[in-house]
C-alpha cells in the first residue's frame, strides 16, 4: 500500500481554507434541489462503530464524516498558505503580538445538533479538555489557560508562540460541555450519537454505509445536499473501480495513469485535483558518513536529478516537480522566497555537477568517481516494498548518479524495519515527506533542526540526516520568535541560503494533498481555478466543501 495511507493519520493535520469572500453558505444555490446523496469513501478497510471525534483510529476520522457533524475554529488554506485563516465555527478571531494567545468570538445564535445554544463555557470546556487530556490534545497544542472574557469572546494561552503551528490551533473542533461532560472517558467513548455544531448529524451507521443528513438549524445555512453516504473498500483498487463505475463521487485514493484510468471515462464529469501545499517530499541523506558527509557530493547529486521525470514517471504527475533550490513548492511557497533566490532554479546539470566534484578533489578512474581519499563514490537508496512511487523515485536518482561515475543501488525493505533505521540513521538515502504547514518552517525545521539531531542509533523525531548546522537551528529559533514579518523573512532568507549552499537534504517534489471528483450529480468542487479548500474529504474542510456544492441538473 502506498505511503500516503499509511500517513493518513498524520494527515490530521493538514487541512484546507477558504477562498476570499467564500461564506458558508455561498453554495446554497442548488438550481432547484437534487435527491441525489453523495457518497464518499476511503480505501482503509474494515471499519468498526466508533465516531470519536478526538480519535485518530475512529471511523468518524478515518472516513472523514467528523467534518461534516464537527467543524474547525476557523478554516485555512494549505494550498494558498500565504492567506489568512477564514472564521469558520469561531465568528471572529485575533492573535497577540507574539502568537501567545488567541482570542476566538463565539458565532451569535449556533446551535448544537440537539438544539443547545453553543456558548463560551464549550469553548473553555473543549481546550481545557484538550490540556488534561494528553491522549486527546493529538497536536500537542501548549494549552496553559484558557479564559471566558464574559463579552462573548474566549482566550487561549500557549506556553509559546504558535506562529508556525497557526493550523493545529485553527482546525480545533468544539464539542457540547452538556454532552462531553457526562461522558466517563473522552478516550475511549465511542460517540455512537455525536452531538455537533456542524451541518449534518448521524442518521445510520453499517459497517457497509454510514449514513448522515442535513440538518435544518445549521448557523451557515440550509445544506445543498440532504445525504451523505460513507464508505470503506479493501484497497485502491476495488475504490478506484467503485469511483471510475460512478459508485463514489469523492474520495482520496491512488490511481497510476489517473487520466487514462479515470478522467478519461467520463471526462465530462471526472475531475481530480492535487494540490502541493508547503509540504515536500525530499531525500533525507546521511551526513554522518561518507558518501554524504561532503557538501560537494549532495550538492552534485541534486544537479543531476530530473525532478520532472520524478513527478511524471515515479508519481502519475499528481505531484509536482521542486523547481526552486530553496526547496519551496510552487505556487505555494512564492511569497516566502527569498528576493535573493528567485532565480535559483534547478536544471538537470550533469557538467556543472562534474565540476562541483572535481573542485572539491574527486577524480575519475575510467567511469568510476573516486573520493579525495582514493574510495570509489558509491551509495545506497531504500524505501519500503510495496512503495511504487517512492521506489520509482529512488531508481530515477540511482540512474541520474550514473555520468558521474557513481553507482547507486536501490534497495526495497519492509516498512517497519525501513521506519526504525530512517529514525536511528541507519542509512545512506532515503525518500521521505515534510510536513506541511501555512509557514515554510516545517520543510526547515524537519531536515536541517539541531534540537531533533541526536547520535546514530538513537531515536530521532526529524532532521533524520543528522545535518548539524548551529546557524540553521538559531535562524527557525529566531522565525518562531520574531514578532513581525520583516523578522521572520529575514530568519527565512537566511534559512533559504544555508539549504541552498549546504543541501542538508534534497528536494524532488511537492507533497500533494489531492481529491479525485463526479460532478455528475454535485458539481462546485475546489480546482485550481477555484482553490477555495483543501479537496480531500477527511479534513477539517469538509464542512467548507459541502456547503459550496451545488446540484447538476444540466
Amino acid at each position: 500500500m502506498r505511503k500516503k495511507l499509511i500517513m493518513a493519520a498524520a494527515a490530521f493535520a493538514v487541512a484546507g481554507l477558504v477562498l476570499s469572500g467564500c461564506s458558508p453558505s455561498s453554495g446554497n444555490n442548488s438550481g432547484g434541489g437534487s435527491d441525489k446523496p453523495l457518497t464518499i469513501a476511503m480505501p482503509n478497510g474494515a471499519i468498526t462503530e466508533n465516531s470519536n471525534p478526538f480519535l485518530s483510529t475512529a471511523a468518524g476520522s478515518q472516513l472523514g464524516y467528523r467534518w461534516a457533524i464537527y467543524e474547525p475554529v476557523v478554516q485555512f488554506n494549505l494550498a494558498e498558505p500565504s492567506k489568512p485563516g477564514t472564521p469558520w465555527l469561531a465568528e471572529e478571531f485575533a492573535w497577540n503580538d507574539d502568537y501567545t494567545s488567541i482570542t476566538f468570538t463565539v458565532r451569535d445564535g449556533a446551535k448544537w445538533s440537539d438544539g443547545e445554544d453553543i456558548t463560551a463555557d464549550d469553548y473553555v470546556y473543549t481546550f481545557e479538555l484538550l490540556r488534561d487530556n494528553p491522549a486527546l490534545n493529538v497536536s500537542a497544542l501548549p494549552i496553559t489557560d484558557v479564559t471566558d472574557n464574559g463579552d462573548g469572546t474566549v482566550t487561549v494561552g500557549f506556553e509559546t508562540s504558535q506562529y508556525v503551528r497557526q493550523q493545529f490551533i485553527y482546525q480545533t473542533f468544539i464539542v457540547p460541555e452538556h454532552v462531553w461532560s457526562k461522558i466517563a472517558d473522552p478516550e475511549t467513548d465511542v460517540n455512537k450519537t455525536p452531538v455537533g455544531s456542524g451541518p449534518y448529524t448521524l442518521k445510520t451507521w453499517t459497517p457497509q454505509v454510514v449514513t448522515l443528513t442535513a440538518r435544518d438549524d445549521y448557523w451557515g445555512g440550509e445544506p445543498p445536499v440532504k445525504t451523505l453516504q460513507y464508505s470503506s473498500f479493501t484497497d485502491n483498487a476495488a475504490l478506484t473501480t467503485a469511483l471510475t463505475s460512478g459508485q463514489v463521487q469523492w474520495t482520496w485514493t491512488f490511481i497510476p495513469d489517473y487520466e487514462n484510468v479515470f478522467i478519461a471515462k467520463d471526462p465530462a464529469n471526472h475531475l481530480a485535483w492535487f494540490p502541493a501545499g508547503l509540504g515536500i517530499d525530499l531525500l533525507y541523506v546521511n551526513t554522518t558518513e561518507k558518501p554524504f558527509d561532503d557538501a560537494a557530493v549532495r550538492k552534485a547529486v541534486s544537479m543531476v536529478i530530473d525532478r520532472d521525470k520524478i513527478s511524471t514517471q515515479a508519481y502519475s504527475a499528481t505531484s509536482p516537480a521542486i523547481t526552486s533550490e530553496t526547496g519551496l513548492p510552487q505556487p505555494a511557497g512564492d511569497p516566502f522566497i527569498s528576493s535573493a533566490l528567485t532565480d535559483a532554479n534547478y536544471e538537470v546539470d550533469v557538467d556543472g555537477a562534474k565540476k562541483v566534484l572535481a573542485d572539491a578533489g574527486y577524480t575519475l578512474d575510467g567511469d568510476k568517481l573516486i573520493d579525495p581519499s582514493g574510495t570509489p563514490v558509491t551509495f545506497s537508496l531504500t524505501n519500503p516494498t510495496g512503495w511504487s512511487d517512492y521506489l520509482a523515485s529512488l531508481q530515477i536518482i540511482a540512474d541520474s548518479v550514473k555520468p558521474l561515475g557513481i553507482d547507486a543501488t536501490v534497495d526495497a525493505q519492509a516498512a517497519d524495519p525501513w521506519f526504525d533505521a530512517v529514525a536511528q540513521g541507519n542509512f545512506q538515502a532515503t525518500n521521505h515527506w515534510t510536513d506541511t504547514g501555512i509557514t515554510p518552517y516545517d520543510i526547515y525545521s524537519n531536515s536541517m533542526n539541531g534540537t531533533f539531531n541526536v547520535p546514530v542509533g538513537e531515536s530521532a523525531e526529524w532532521n533524520f540526516g543528522r545535518y548539524d548546522n548551529p546557524k540553521a537551528t538559531e535562524l527557525l529559533s529566531q522565525y518562531v520568535a520574531a514578532t513581525d514579518d520583516a523578522g521572520r523573512q529575514t530568519a527565512l532568507d537566511g534559512l533559504q541560503q544555508i539549504f541552498v549552499d549546504d543541501v542538508p537534504a534534497i528536494p524532488t517534489v511537492g507533497r500533494a494533498f489531492g481529491a479525485e471528483f463526479s460532478q455528475k450529480y454535485w458539481k462546485g468542487w475546489p480546482s485550481a481555478d477555484n482553490p477555495y479548500a483543501h479537496p480531500q474529504p477527511t479534513q477539517p474542510s469538509v464542512s467548507q466543501v459541502l456547503m459550496s456544492l451545488e446540484a447538476n441538473n444540466g
